[in-house]
């Protein structure tokens, strides 16, 4: 009888677990449309800044423009900023990143890099602190709401810093958008912009002038890539924090319909251990009966 009870009990402690992880799905899913439109509303105005940027650019801005200073191959001092959920429930989501992170810091080291870590996101700064590694950034204020203004806050003292030398290369972990089921965690160098690359049919007047002919620029193509370049920097960073939400829900929407699809399996286990369990006690019930009563007859 304890055993019946006992099942019984499990029974219910199952249902209401995937009652939880079912209502748990269906947020993320909610929340997940919405970060899938942030990040497909970020795209066209960065393949826009893209194209200006690779039409007006020319080899001689590398010296006139700091954003576009290349340090060459020794980059003795690069900041890392990790993006990370500020919850858990997404499955190996945040192990991906923070694994990621570990080992670009570990290859930037071994080259005798002065890295410094930036972290977003509670769980990203919950690990390092657990590990015992200093931050220079710690911001759990973001969320998985991330803004434009968001965006700025990270970038711009990283983006000061780089223009006036005191960085090398600004790089980004975060997870890449691909699905709601692909979400690998990406590398993204942010800065030094790189230049575009050469195309094979660009003709020599194109490639001579470092512009596409035909074009009537005002104001000139120096203020203009003046004026983008940060534009691009930001709007890198913030296409990085909206595909990292985007990847959250996704992740969390997967993780918890493998945990509804797990508790059901589990019910139907403990359903049938249950109904045999009962079924022997009603067996074991006649029989006492059967026996008492041939006992009376006696």
């Amino acid at each position: 009888m304890a055993k019946v009870r006992e099942l019984r009990r499990r029974i219910k402690s199952v249902e209401n677990t995937r009652q939880i992880t079912r209502t748990m799905e269906m947020v993320a899913t909610s929340r997940l449309k919405r970060a899938q439109d942030r990040v497909v509303a970020a795209r066209p105005y960065a393949t826009a800044l893209t194209e200006v940027i690779s039409n007006l650019y020319s080899p001689e801005y590398t010296e006139q423009f700091p954003l576009l200073r290349q340090p060459g191959d020794e980059r003795a001092r690069v900041a890392v900023v990790l993006l990370t959920s500020n919850r858990g429930l997404c499955g190996g989501f945040n192990g991906n990143l923070i694994r990621e992170a570990r080992s670009r810091l570990a290859e930037l080291e071994k080259t005798g890099a002065d890295v410094e870590l930036h972290a977003i996101g509670r769980k990203g700064i919950q690990y390092f602190k657990y590990v015992g590694r200093e931050m220079a950034t710690a911001r759990e204020d973001i969320g998985d709401r991330p803004t434009a203004a968001h965006a700025v806050e990270v970038i711009t003292p990283l983006m000061e810093r780089f223009e006036q030398g005191d960085l090398d290369a600004v790089e980004v972990i975060f997870a890449k958008f691909r699905s709601a089921i692909s979400t690998p965690p990406t590398l993204l160098p942010v800065l030094p912009i790189q230049p575009p690359a050469e195309d094979p049919g660009k003709d020599e007047h194109a490639e001579s002038s470092g512009r596409i002919p035909n074009f009537i620029l005002s104001p000139t193509a120096e203020e203009i890539i003046g004026a983008i370049l940060p534009l691009y920097v930001q709007n890198a960073m913030y296409r990085a924090l909206v595909e990292t939400a985007a990847s959250e829900h996704g992740a969390r929407r997967t993780a918890m319909k493998n945990a509804t699809d797990n508790a059901g399996e589990m019910i139907d286990t403990l359903r049938r251990t249950y109904n045999r369990a009962r079924q022997g006690q009603i067996t074991q019930e006649l029989a006492e009966i059967v026996g008492g009563a041939e006992a009376l007859k006696g």
